[in-house]
Parts: C-alpha cells; structure tokens; sequence
C-alpha cells in the first residue's frame, strides 16, 4: 500500500513562492504517473499539474500554466508555485497511479493519495 505524504505548504504573501514535496515510505515512485491536485473551500477537486511514468511529460491546467512546475526523481515529486495568486488558496494533494502512464490530470484515475497540505495565499 502506497502511503504518500505531501510538504512544504504555508501562509505565503500574493507574489510570493512556495515549493510541495511529495513522498512515499518505503517506496520509489519511479513507476507511478504523478499528480498534484487541490480542492479549494465549496469547490470539487481539480487537476493542477500532473507528470508521466516514462518519459517526464507533463499537464499543467491553463490556470497555473507558466507559474507552476512539476518534477519528479526517483523518490519524490514536487510542485514549484511561483507568483502565487489568493485563487490559488487550497488544500494541496499529491496522487499516484501505476496504471496510467501519460500526465493525465483527471482525479478518478488515481489510486493513492496523500492527506493534502494547505497553501493560503494572502496579504
């Protein structure tokens, strides 16, 4: 059973930046399709930036698109959040699966998921 474990979420000032890390114990992650999703307060949880099995491909939503970064190595997966806005206020979670191969955003198709950690974007 994969048990995932998210960091590195805050307070953080418009502007500002912060970086989620993402790990499994006892586990590498090299074989899982990797995601990052959050679900804001009264809103259905959405895709944020997912990364592939193989090749490092990735899909980041039109929203974070040029401010977020996914990336991966053998052990974790992390998200660089820079010119953060108060939209992007939410409570962060990081999923896996070893089914899908491609970075595909999409919350039902994957299995594991962490406990979230909350990022607060405000002045």
């Amino acid at each position: 059973q994969l048990h995932l474990v998210e960091s590195g979420g805050g307070l953080v000032q418009p502007g500002g930046s912060l970086r989620l890390s993402c790990a499994a114990s006892g586990f590498t992650l090299d074989n899982y399709a990797m995601g990052w999703f959050r679900q804001a307060p009264g809103k259905e949880r959405e895709g944020v930036s997912c990364i592939s099995s193989n090749d490092g491909s990735t899909w980041s939503s039109d929203s974070v698109k040029g401010r977020f970064t996914i990336s991966r190595d053998k052990n974790k997966v992390y998200l660089q959040m820079n010119s953060l806005k108060p939209e992007d206020t939410a409570v962060y979670y990081c999923a896996a699966d070893e089914h899908i191969v491609q970075a595909m955003c999409v919350t039902t198709f994957y299995e594991y998921w962490g406990q979230g950690t909350q990022v607060t974007v405000s002045s």
